[in-house]
């Protein structure tokens, strides 16, 4: 009989994904890409990996910068709304 899996995050921890996802879709969204598939494209995400950052999933250090960086903002800068 196998063990249910942990869940690696926290439900506090899912919250902040979720913050997170809704900003990085808000910044597509004024940055002008009404999909993620074109700013995935536009900027070399892998579209489907891309996709599940916007929906709260983990990502990685190295490619929240790099996300960062495509909206042409600092992290501080990124970090400033949506996460009260």
């Amino acid at each position: 009989m196998s063990k249910a899996k942990k869940p690696i995050a926290s439900p506090d921890d899912e919250a902040y994904l979720k913050m997170l996802g809704k900003r990085i879709r808000e910044l597509r969204l004024e940055a002008g890409y009404t999909s993620h598939e074109s700013f995935a494209y536009a900027h070399d995400f892998p579209r489907t990996q891309y996709g599940r950052y916007e929906r709260g999933h983990n990502i990685t250090f190295l490619n929240l910068l790099k996300l960062v960086n495509a909206f042409g903002l600092t992290l501080e800068e990124f970090f400033s709304e949506g996460f009260e």
